[in-house]
C-alpha cells in the first residue's frame, strides 16, 4: 500500500493534462476574443462603405 501510495504521490501525468487543458483553453480565449475585434473593425468598415456609397448615389 505504501510503495502504491508513493508512486500515486510521484504521478504527475494528470497534473500535465490539467496544464496543457488550461493553456488550450487559454488559446481560446486569445483566438476569440481576436476575432470578435477583427469583426467589429470589419463591421465598421463595410458600414462606412455602404454610407459613402448610399451618399455617392444620391448626388
Amino acid at each position: 500500500m505504501q510503495k502504491f501510495l508513493a508512486r500515486f504521490a510521484k504521478d504527475e501525468s494528470g497534473a500535465t493534462a490539467i496544464e496543457y487543458g488550461l493553456i488550450a483553453g487559454l488559446i481560446g480565449v486569445a483566438i476569440i476574443t481576436a476575432v470578435t475585434a477583427a469583426g467589429d473593425s470589419i463591421t465598421a468598415m463595410f458600414t462606412r462603405v455602404s454610407t459613402e456609397l448610399t451618399a455617392a448615389s444620391n448626388k
